[in-house]
């Protein structure tokens, strides 16, 4: 353990970051903690702890995640650790949602990481050292949910990023990891954490079975525990290389399994014609 580390943590507030944040004060971390309702925050985190910064930030603007980041250089001296937390879900199928509803997805999962990576990274570059956990979802390797599209593909999008902004800062020292949990059993799928489709289409009876088993049946019986998660992300960042990618729970590992074994199995069924496709 390194207690001197200074972790910064978005969407600290409830969920697996707020679970977070109690974890590392508890074991002696500094901590920069943000979200967009601040007094929420101050009233779920400790009171009175020098080593608890709670921080009103909104992710779809630039100048109040600079302004974050700087407080928590400014307040700890450094910055050694950032996870990319903030995030909701979209449930909706693809016809169905408006391009608001799906753009405001991409601006808070893809855009608002994005926003903090250009923020923090100069910190972590400069001092030659840095950690950086982007939780995506298993959602983000395996789509195959009707009415899950968007979520789906802001997710696959942070794998995306992280594989190449993982491969940009190697050279300086910086890790990065693409966290991709199953169900772990958080208030994410709960009215104020889904969005819903504004304007849903009958046809779609798969799409309104999904949300109603995700709804009604898995939520708050899902079979992950989030302070084991929490737990595993610190012991994470402690190790001397962690991953590119990191699968919590046995759920996400049978769902990664399938996604191989699909994929290997398309390119088995046309290697032969799909490698023939080169000039002569």
């Amino acid at each position: 353990m390194n207690p001197n580390n200074v972790w910064f943590v978005t969407g600290a507030s409830k969920g697996l970051g707020l679970i977070l944040v109690q974890m590392l004060l508890s074991q002696g971390y500094r901590v920069a903690a943000t979200s967009r309702n601040l007094t929420e925050l101050q009233q779920a985190g400790p009171h009175n702890n020098p080593q608890f910064l709670p921080l009103h930030m909104d992710l779809g603007d630039e100048a109040s995640v600079q302004q974050a980041i700087a407080a928590t250089i400014h307040t700890f001296g450094r910055l050694d650790v950032v996870v990319n937390n903030a995030g909701y879900g979209q449930v909706g199928a693809l016809e169905e949602l408006s391009d608001q509803e799906a753009r405001q997805n991409f601006e808070v999962n893809v855009f608002g990481l994005l926003n903090v990576l250009r923020a923090a990274t100069p910190h972590l570059r400069a001092q030659g050292a840095g950690r950086v956990f982007n939780i995506s979802s298993v959602g983000g390797f395996f789509g195959s949910f009707p009415g899950w599209g968007i979520y789906c593909a802001t997710k696959f999008a942070v794998d995306g990023l992280t594989e190449s902004y993982a491969a940009e800062v190697q050279p300086f020292g910086i890790q990065a990891t693409t966290v991709k949990p199953g169900y772990f059993r958080t208030g994410f799928l709960s009215a104020g954490s889904m969005g819903q489709p504004q304007a849903p289409i009958e046809a779609y009876q798969s799409v309104r079975d999904s949300q109603t088993l995700h709804a009604e049946q898995l939520n708050g019986n899902q079979p992950g525990d989030p302070a084991k998660a929490a737990a595993l992300l610190i012991e994470v960042s402690e190790a001397e290389t962690q991953p590119l990618h990191l699968f919590l729970g046995e759920d996400a590992y049978q769902m990664a399994t399938l996604k191989i074994e699909a994929v290997q199995q398309d390119m088995q069924q046309w290697q032969a014609q799909a490698t023939a496709t080169g000039f002569a």
